[in-house]
């Protein structure tokens, strides 16, 4: 294998620096690793922007590489909650994050997430698109906390880094397939090409299909097949030179299958008739919970499609100066129809759906320029930023405010264009007081500029021109924001094994708006207040300390940290009833405080055994939010924050006389009770305590040239709920849907590497 003379030369550079000594490793296949002087896995992480031990990173980070992910039956972003402390990734109307009971639910055009999702360090604007990303996986890096200096927009509760495997100056193939149950099939074909001494291609192609989780006793309704999405991904590396690298990747995705996602909500709890009290759960069987519970209307359909191409080029000008560009453009595509409850009376348990149909059109552009100096004393980096994203979407309704069917009364959004843009300028040193100890100090000034163009409109078909005077609302929304966010930390070795630090960062999350207009803006005969209209940004400082150490003589490795987050204006979203018809409207709550402990230990008693252990505490609350003149909740818990949970993984390898292997793996997540906060009825949703628990037994050849596994996941069957949409709020009409979490599945897995 090929390795270019710089690389060499910063590898040289990390091990100069004292973080480690022994063996590296470098595979398409694994993560970057290497041995200490005591033997433990050290694994290489980029979570500063720059390589770093995960041991020696003053940061509470999880990196679990492409092997792990497997092992433990991670093939989608949903279940790295599964492997990863203080982290929940749910399906709801795309993908989100939840990362230390901090997030956003406001998955729309206008709509920004309190936790990023990168893919190979590019943020990824839309959830709907982000899910495809999952192949070819060189290793998943979650940060927790505030990471604003150094990667920017939306990362106030963390950062989710997708990193794919680079191509390598070998030649390699690989193909994975796995079948499972609700005819679930997934496989990656890959192969790496090296062209010559400097060029090397790597091709990879992905199929991710199963049916719908939903039941459909006793109705007629088309919910199969939930998805099918076909992915591409094209990469090249081309060593122009000694010093300069230039990494280019292309990407395609086509999104299909059936939009339809959501059980009604009295499956799964016996709904109040009126707002402010909150719902009891019902303790139903898995079977029972997944009811689809009405028939569709119309055709069930999801056609997306998304493409992205990136560019990341690295100069390395002298031994301690690197300047990185990293570019990129994507496109998605939303076109879906579908139905959708909008009520359920209580009286006689009917159902009232409408249809809907979703088209959308999406662009994003963003470019990130930095300057990165290492001399072993100081480090330091310093860059710009630009991002811009523009769409056209048009969300419509059939005959949701009247009876003529479905081609009746039109209600829907039209928004054309939405633009957000980002602009930045950052910088982060870390300066070596002593051998031992460092400070760091960084800072980052941020302006963004956020508009909307559009309407809500009421309309009889859907080609009939906006008439304000009628009926229809304009929406037109102009704002900029801007934020200077900054950290602080120190970091102390005690000794060759340990590293404690502390830490105290700002974090910033740019506003935005709801529907509606100002007075005296075109259009606007139905104006409404700029506090109604525009919602501030998000804001908070963020209180951090850590240990991390190693015990030889017990084979231990220990992560702790404690955190104090003080939130300002934490943006909450949710569906809200306005003369009839649903709106998202998001809100400030005033202030919100978090607390919380996590404590991490990996055990190798034996060469053959290894243990993962992770325990979190999480105290999360509204310090102050009133959401209306009746309805206070100072004190009560932020969503989908469960006080305690724990995360433990068991794997145990035989090896047999012919040289094969046998590897056990037993996963299993305990969580207590969470509640899910809904602004339509003032109330929460109960979400008891529960575990899953996953098995996986592998055979690899005695080459490794091939595998073989058998799996199960969720054990238990227990359907645990993601998220509630409360529909309108009439005066007898009290229901909705709840998406949930897969319920228990078994499958097998097979791959061939070349």
């Amino acid at each position: 294998m090929l390795v270019t003379k710089r690389r060499k030369s910063y590898l040289a550079v990390v091990s100069a620096l004292g973080m480690v000594s022994g063996t590296f490793s470098y595979s398409a296949f694994a993560q970057e690793k290497t041995l200490d002087e005591d033997g433990f896995e050290q694994i290489i992480v980029t979570a500063s922007r720059t390589t770093s031990v995960a041991s020696k990173t003053p940061v509470a980070l999880a990196s679990v590489g492409a092997e792990d992910l497997r092992n433990a039956g991670v093939t989608n972003p949903t279940t790295l909650g599964d492997v990863t402390p203080n982290l929940s990734i749910d399906r709801n109307n795309g993908l989100q994050i939840t990362i230390r009971g901090v997030s956003s639910s406001d998955n729309t055009e206008k709509g920004d997430p309190s936790a990023a999702f990168l893919l190979d360090g590019v943020y990824i604007a839309r959830p709907q698109a982000q899910e495809v990303s999952f192949f070819d996986v060189s290793r998943v890096e979650v940060l927790r906390g505030p990471q604003g200096t150094l990667y920017g927009r939306n990362t106030t509760a963390g950062v989710v880094n997708i990193i794919t495997n680079k191509p390598i100056f070998d030649y390699e193939s690989s193909i994975d397939m796995a079948y499972g149950s609700y005819n679930a099939l997934q496989g990656t074909a890959m192969v790496n090409l090296p062209v010559n001494d400097d060029f090397a291609l790597r091709f990879a192609a992905n199929i991710d299909r199963r049916d719908n989780y939903l039941e459909t006793d006793g109705v007629d309704a088309d919910v199969d097949t939930y998805k099918d999405n076909r992915s591409l991904r094209a990469t090249g590396l081309y060593n122009i030179s000694d010093d300069v690298e230039v990494l280019v990747r292309l990407d395609y995705s086509d999104m299909l299958g059936n939009p339809n996602e959501s059980a009604l909500l009295t499956n799964f709890y016996d709904m109040p008739d009126e707002t402010g009290i909150d719902p009891t759960y019902i303790d139903n069987s898995s079977k029972a919970l997944r009811q689809f519970g009405y028939d569709t209307i119309g055709k069930q359909d999801r056609d997306n499609s998304t493409w992205g191409v990136e560019g990341d080029v690295n100069w390395y000008i002298t031994p301690e100066l690197t300047l990185n560009y990293l570019g990129s453009y994507r496109e998605f595509t939303r076109d879906e129809e579908g139905s959708r409850v909008v009520g359920q009376f209580t009286a006689d348990n009917s159902v009232k759906s409408v249809r809907y149909t979703w088209d959308g059109e999406y662009e994003q552009h963003s470019e990130e320029l930095r300057l990165a100096y290492d001399n072993g004393q100081l480090q330091a980096q310093a860059g710009l930023y630009y991002f811009r994203e523009e769409s056209g979407i048009a969300f419509i309704l059939y005959g949701l405010l009247a009876d003529e069917g479905e081609d009746g009364y039109i209600f829907g959004f039209p928004q054309d264009p939405t633009i957000s843009q980002s602009v930045a300028a950052f910088g982060q040193a870390t300066y070596h007081l002593t051998d031992d100890l460092r400070v760091t100090a960084g800072i980052r000034s941020t302006k963004d500029e956020k508009s909307r163009f559009g309407a809500t409109i009421r309309h009889t078909t859907l080609d009939e021109e906006y008439d304000f005077e009628n009926g229809d609302t304009l929406n037109y929304a102009d704002r900029e924001f801007s934020k200077v966010t900054w950290k602080l930390g120190l970091d102390y070795d005690l000794d060759s094994r340990t590293l404690v630090y502390g830490s105290v960062a700002t974090g910033y999350k740019a506003g935005g708006f709801n529907g509606g207009c100002l007075e005296g803006v075109e259009g606007c005969t139905s104006p409404t207040t700029e506090e109604a209209l525009y919602y501030n940004p998000e804001t908070l400082v963020a209180f951090e300390a850590g240990l991390k150490t190693r015990f030889p003589e017990y084979k231990l490795q220990l992560n702790t940290s404690a955190f104090h987050y003080d939130y300002e204006d934490l943006q909450l979203s949710g569906v809200v009833d306005v003369d009839g018809a649903p709106l998202n409207v998001t809100t400030n709550a005033a202030e919100a405080d978090v607390d919380g402990v996590e404590i991490e230990t990996v055990w190798t008693p034996t060469a053959d055994d290894k243990l993962n252990l992770a325990l979190t505490w999480l105290d999360a609350r509204y310090a102050s939010y009133q959401m209306s003149e009746t309805a206070s909740f100072d004190g009560d818990p932020l969503s989908r924050s469960p006080k305690f949970s724990l995360t433990a993984g068991y794997k145990h390898t035989w090896e047999l006389s012919s040289g094969a292997t046998v590897d056990f793996g037993l996963n299993t997540k305990w969580s207590s009770e969470y509640y899910i906060l809904n602004n339509t009825i003032e109330a929460y949703f109960r979400q008891p305590g529960y575990t899953k628990t996953d098995v996986t037994l592998t055979y690899y050849s005695q080459d490794t040239s091939w595998y073989a596994q058998v799996f199960a996941k969720n054990l238990e069957d227990n359907v645990t709920v993601s998220s509630v949409s409360v529909a309108s709020s009439f005066p007898t009409l009290t229901g909705g849907t709840a998406t949930f979490s897969d319920p228990r599945t078994f499958g097998i897995r097979a791959g061939y590497r070349y």
